[in-house]
């Protein structure tokens, strides 16, 4: 890539970068259906991207097996480009002697810093159907680099992930940036209520229709830029793959630990804001057809309010038949269990869309789990009528349950589209755990 392609790719890359500019997708037209890519291309399919700052030592073995590595086993044109993030070192020299010798490998320079800011200004100026990236240590195992964008290009997924924290991964690392993975990705979970289960691995892919849509709601520049694409993508419901891969920690590593989980506790903070406050226009992210229920949330809800109807008649003739023979509180634990387990299996099928067995026991656990909520406020009902009329009549006890599953109903759709059901699980065949 010559000099001149490098300023225009990098001014582009800065415009995205500042929300201010154009105006977001209004959520009018939402992604048409994924379609497979076809077989025969002359253009490159993949554009793999490896973003750099200082890493003269490593770039040229790095970006020559990976080079050699799609040669021997990529069945599609592809291309390489190095993201020079600045450079002061030697890289911008070596990254274009690469792209002088290699056929398929390209480099683009920026004026500033951040693996986010990289990423955006060489995927947006990519016209490859499929997007991805990885880490100049090449710390992934490059066998999953095929499994990685093969979903993609069948047109299977949305987006796809390596994940280190999947029963098949293999990782080598030390105790310290071990326990800092899983507690940034459990803070996530918490907080965020997200699905996917690595968000930092640097082995990562789009289709370029998402990335389009998507990096312009992506406002972060560096090391957190990651974790908001997933975010924003699993929020508007996009189908993410999860590759477990075998993963090597680089000893050399010279990310600032402190530095970057600061800005990660700052994004989270930032864009869970944009989330409770529904600022983020995520229509135009939404797949017009996608083979799940129909009728979106508003048909989810529906669904939902209709299975937790018949749930409830149920719930109320189960308890007046039990009743008589173990007493209000046993009757209704029993029957909020029995009609929660029927539940939790109806809405799982019918509210959102899940078929066969896998994940069904978890999904049932977590049910059980929102049943104790359940169980608490409607046992809690019971204990407070008693307390205030000790001789209320039956049919004021059955109002008061009524009335407190209710309730319980709002809570448990809100914790079954969260956490029990949550987007990515319900639009993938996630491998992870």
């Amino acid at each position: 890539m010559t000099e001149t392609g490098s300023t225009a790719v990098m001014a582009s890359s800065h415009s995205m970068q500042d929300p201010t500019d154009g105006t977001p997708d209004d959520g009018t037209d939402g992604l048409p259906l994924r379609t497979p890519v076809p077989a025969h291309q002359r253009q490159p399919v993949l554009d793999v991207v490896v973003p750099v700052y200082n890493e003269a030592r490593d770039l040229e073995p790095s970006v020559r097996r990976l080079h050699a590595h799609l040669r021997a086993t990529f069945p599609y044109p592809f291309r390489i480009t190095v993201a020079d993030n600045a450079s002061t070192d030697a890289t911008p020299r070596i990254a274009a002697r690469l792209a002088a010798e290699l056929p398929e490998t390209e480099w683009l320079r920026l004026a500033e810093k951040g693996r986010g800011r990289a990423l955006h200004a060489a995927w947006s100026g990519s016209r490859a159907p499929v997007l991805a990236y990885l880490d100049v240590d090449l710390s992934t195992d490059l066998t999953a680099l095929l499994p990685l964008v093969a979903p993609l290009i069948s047109g299977h997924s949305d987006i796809a992930i390596g994940t280190r924290l999947a029963r098949g991964s293999r990782v080598v690392r030390g105790p310290k940036r071990e326990v800092i993975s899983r507690c940034y990705n459990a803070l996530l979970r918490s907080t965020l209520a997200v699905g996917f289960s690595d968000a930092q691995c640097g082995f990562k892919a789009v289709r370029r229709d998402v990335a389009e849509r998507l990096l312009p709601l992506v406002e972060d520049v560096g090391w957190f830029f990651d974790t908001e694409l997933l975010v924003i993508a699993e929020r508007a419901g996009l189908r993410i793959h999860e590759v477990p891969v075998d993963w090597v920690d680089d000893p050399d590593s010279r990310v600032d630990i402190l530095a970057t989980a600061l800005g990660d506790l700052r994004g989270i903070a930032r864009i869970g804001r944009a989330l409770a406050r529904g600022s983020l226009p995520m229509g135009g992210l939404r797949r017009t057809a996608d083979g799940g229920p129909p009728g979106g949330a508003a048909g989810r809800l529906l669904r939902f309010a209709a299975v937790g109807a018949v749930s409830t008649v149920g719930y109320v003739l189960l308890y007046a038949r039990l009743r008589p023979a173990v007493g209000p509180q046993a009757a209704n634990a029993l029957a909020l269990l029995a009609c929660a387990v029927v539940n939790t299996a109806a809405n799982r099928r019918l509210t959102f869309g899940l078929r066969g067995r896998g994940g069904a026991l978890r999904h049932q656990a977590k049910g059980v789990f929102v049943l104790v909520i359940g169980l608490a406020l409607t046992s809690g009902s019971l204990a407070v009528l008693h307390h205030l009329a000790p001789a209320a009549a039956r049919r004021t006890e059955v109002g008061a349950l009524v009335a407190a599953n209710l309730a319980a109903t709002v809570l448990r759709f809100l914790l079954f589209r969260i956490w029990v059901f949550p987007a990515n699980r319900r639009r993938t065949g996630s491998t992870s755990t």
